[in-house]
Formats: C-alpha cells, structure tokens, sequence
C-alpha cells in the first residue's frame, strides 16, 4: 500500500422529482449522502449494502458518468470535478469500469477483435496490425486463446464474456478499476476463476480495484478494506477481516449474519434482516437504520450519529458505540 490514488470528499448525489409544466422539483432522491473515504495504490476496496444503498451510483459519479451534487473526487492527485474536458478525456485512460452482466456489456454485432480495440481506437493512435497484435496479448493475459479475435460474442460462456470485458477494461494499462458486481451473471464454477483471475491482474499490473457485490463472501475474498453502505450512507468502514471478525454497527452484523457458513445446519439459524429500506426521497430522521434496527433507542431517531473510531482504520456512524 502507498499513498491515497482515490480521495473522496462529501460526495452527495440527489436526483430531482420534477412536477408542473416548468418541470419545477418538488422532492429530491438523496442517494449518494455525504460519502467520505479513499483508496490507496494497490487496495481492493469492496462496497457492500442491499440494493438501492447507493453503490452503483456512488461510482458512476466517481467515473464522472454523473455530474455529483456536491463534494470532491481527487484522483491521481487532480480535480475530477474541476478539470478540463482535455485533462477528464485523458484522465479516462486511467479509470475503467467492468460492467455486472457480460452479456449486455459486448456489442452482439462486432467482433472480438473490436469490442476490445474500442478504447484504443479511442485514446491511441494504432496500426491495424498494432491493435489485432495487442488484442492478442490482452487475450492472453485474461487466459483466452488468440483465436477468439475473429469470433462473436455469442460464440463464448458467460465467463468468457467477462474475461473479454476484463481484458478491454485492461487494453490502456488503468491504475483504478471499478468492478460492478462481476461475478454475478456468471455460475459459481466460473466466479471462481474470475476472482483469481482478477486478483493475479492486481498483482502483476499493480492495479487498484474498486470492486460492488451483495455477496459478502466474495467482497471478503478479495478486498483489503470493506465499506458498507446504507441508503446513501456510510455506515462502517475497515479492513476486511476487521469487518468480519469484529463488526459493530448493526446492520453489518445483521448482513453477516444472514450469511450461511459450513457449520449452518437449517434455515431456522441464518437470520434474516427484516423490514425494508425506506424511501431515498424522505429518509428517516437521526439514524436512516433506526427503522429496522433492533436496538435503536430514542437518541437514534432524532440525531444522526457521528463518525466512531473503533482503532486501526475502522470506523462506524452508530450511537451504540
């Protein structure tokens, strides 16, 4: 680990709910809240929480796909939100995103040898030859024989497919990637490969991985620190195995308890975490998990907890701790 590549400042994201003719808002969607932390060059950070938590749209605002509402994004020691479009175009080399489901992600209707040539057609001034010869070598690092340049994306399995979106993530050597849920849409048996595939790139690349899942066991598998998530807020945040053999804030236990391990023996011993998240336009007062929380007390319903430093890196936003 080295110095902070992604800082990450007040970062809030609301959507308008526009009304009238004039299209005026009259409500705001708060999914990304006040979000603070960073990454280091060389860290998996894993972004954990239930769907609708924010995640996905907390990256796409780091990528800049969505112009944020508030707050600071330093990349590579530059203003995301504040540099030129020259300096952003650029800056895009070194950011890349590999989406959840490959088989929407590749073009049905181009070649291999296309779908992951289009960044370096985009950033790089290449000869036919140079870009079929690097598509080879890209091939060859995602474990893929040279022989799928010339082939469709139909002709490949699910986990195929992702090594091909993997290895167009990679053509433009990026320092950050952002991993979307990238086991998912795939069986377990390729899941498997796919994470130790992923971690070797890491390795050898020196590559940062900002990486989504609902699986915990997965984010646990491959992540340095673990951030979780709930309705646009961080709620906990630490190193890996700090989260998991120590968690504090309630709804990171009720997460990692509803998680079946070798030793479960019935349904009757996962627990389920009950109620659902409440509406991101009108969140509730104090703790936004005071609603579902079995240990909420009065103060967790009319003030918002601050942020409680647990030691070494872990922190966690409950009046608990």
């Amino acid at each position: 680990m080295s110095e902070a590549l992604l800082q990450v400042s007040a970062l809030t994201k609301h959507f308008p709910i526009t009304s009238g003719f004039f299209s005026r808002p009259v409500a705001w969607v708060k999914a990304v809240d006040q979000v603070n932390f960073k990454v280091s060059q060389g860290e998996t950070l894993g972004i954990v929480g239930e769907s609708g938590c924010g995640k996905t749209t907390l990256v796409n605002v780091l990528l800049n796909l969505i112009e944020p509402t508030a707050g600071q994004v330093i990349f590579d020691n530059i203003d995301l939100f504040s540099c030129s479009k020259e300096e952003l175009r650029t800056l895009r080399q070194h950011l890349q995103i590999v989406f959840q489901d490959p088989f929407w992600s590749l073009n049905p209707r181009w070649l291999i040898k296309d779908i992951i040539a289009e960044p370096l057609n985009v950033h790089l001034k290449l000869t036919p030859l140079e870009r079929v010869k690097r598509v080879e070598e890209l091939l060859d690092m995602v474990g893929l024989p040279n022989d799928a340049v010339f082939k469709s994306p139909h002709e490949f399995s699910g986990g195929q497919r992702q090594r091909i979106a993997i290895a167009r993530a990679l053509a433009l050597n990026p320092k950050l990637l952002v991993l979307d849920e990238p086991t998912s849409s795939i069986d377990i048996f390729s899941q498997a490969r796919i994470l130790e595939l992923l971690k070797d790139l890491k390795k050898s690349m020196n590559l940062t991985y900002i990486l989504i899942s609902h699986d915990l066991s997965v984010v646990h598998h491959m992540s340095d620190k673990i951030m979780v998530m709930y309705l646009g807020e961080v709620v906990e945040y630490g190193p890996a195995n700090d989260i998991f053999n120590r968690p504090t804030h309630p709804y990171t236990k009720a997460l990692l308890n509803a998680i079946p391990d070798i030793t479960t023996e019935s349904l009757e011993e996962i627990s389920e975490l009950k109620g659902s998240v409440p509406s991101a336009v009108n969140p509730p007062t104090g703790c936004r998990f005071n609603t579902r929380c079995t240990k909420a007390m009065d103060v967790c319903m009319e003030k918002k907890p601050g942020i409680s430093d647990i030691g070494y890196e872990h922190t966690a936003n409950c009046h608990l701790i």
